[in-house]
């Protein structure tokens, strides 16, 4: 007998304001349990201590998700000085407390160093996997391995405040930078040591926190009601990738797309990925190949 189907068919990305105290996970469920659906998935995990922008992709929206993995991410952070710990934020064990004597320029010099192409070890508290397991896991256990050093991308870094030994910062930065990294190296730059004590994700990819909602908006408008009342929330799944070129294809065409087919078609782009429609509906992702034709890459299921 065919398995039946659990949840609804939703499809769309809600932006969520995270809570702070709960994992990206914890938070997804949540969500997805409100919305009744059958399928949905984060785009990149935010600490527990952390609140903000956390796209979450329903449904077709779940096959583009890399892109918004992929995406730049924007964050406000404030570090705590003369103190360090385990895992770089207050959610860990204190390993020194230092005396913070320093002024406003000693940081902002130390800051030059973090922006533009810089290195970054994971800490072993971060959600990389060895060997399967979470390395917070093992760092739980009291386990240590090895780790790849990687080279990420500060955009920005601003000195918002500084307020003795407490400094607020925001930062903008490629996929896969740390803060929490951050603020340790910057500690031990100082010579105090440092830990992040809050941190806020403003921005990922092309989402904001004007387009974010809370958890407690989503329980309070589907109380009551029907599932399907949240689906005014949901952004269309193309909106993650409006940077990529719009390219609208004649329906003869779009239909061998749709079978999978590298077809050729007027205005394409020379190179890169592009946003694929059908008489104004999104079908999905191509890439143009070297001989200038266009190939599907990821194709949305379309009434």
């Amino acid at each position: 007998m065919a398995k039946q189907r659990r949840g609804r068919n939703v499809n769309g990305i809600l932006v969520l304001d995270k809570p702070a105290g709960e994992s990206s996970n914890r938070s997804l469920q949540r969500v997805k349990r409100l919305f009744d659906a059958s399928k949905a998935g984060h785009t990149g995990s935010l600490d527990p201590l952390a609140t903000g922008v956390l796209p979450l992709c329903f449904g077709e929206a779940t096959k583009i998700s890399q892109f918004l993995l992929d995406a730049d991410k924007r964050y406000r952070t404030t570090i705590k000085l003369g103190i360090k710990t385990a895992s770089g934020d207050s959610q860990s064990e204190v390993l020194e407390t230092r005396e913070v004597n320093l002024v406003r320029k000693q940081v902002e010099d130390s800051l030059e160093l973090f922006r533009g192409e810089i290195r970054q070890i994971p800490s072993m508290y971060s959600a990389l996997k060895h060997q399967g397991v979470p390395l917070y896991k093992l760092a739980r256990k009291g386990e240590e391995v090895e780790r790849k050093e990687r080279v990420v991308s500060v955009y920005s870094l601003q000195l918002l405040d500084f307020r003795d030994d407490e400094i607020d910062l925001e930062v903008h930065c490629s996929k896969g930078t740390y803060i929490r990294m951050i603020a340790d190296d910057l500690g031990d730059q100082l010579g105090v040591g440092g830990h992040v004590t809050a941190l806020r994700r403003l921005q990922s990819g092309p989402f904001t926190l004007a387009q974010a909602v809370t958890m407690e908006q989503l329980e309070a408008t589907v109380e009551g009601n029907d599932p399907e009342i949240l689906d005014q929330f949901l952004m269309a799944a193309d909106f993650a990738v409006e940077h990529l070129e719009k390219v609208d294809l004649p329906t003869v065409t779009a239909d061998f797309v749709r079978q999978g087919q590298a077809v050729i078609a007027r205005g394409l782009p020379t190179s890169g990925s592009v946003r694929l429609y059908d008489s104004g509906q999104f079908i999905g992702i191509g890439k143009i190949l070297d001989d200038g034709r266009v190939t599907p890459v990821r194709l949305m299921k379309t009434d």
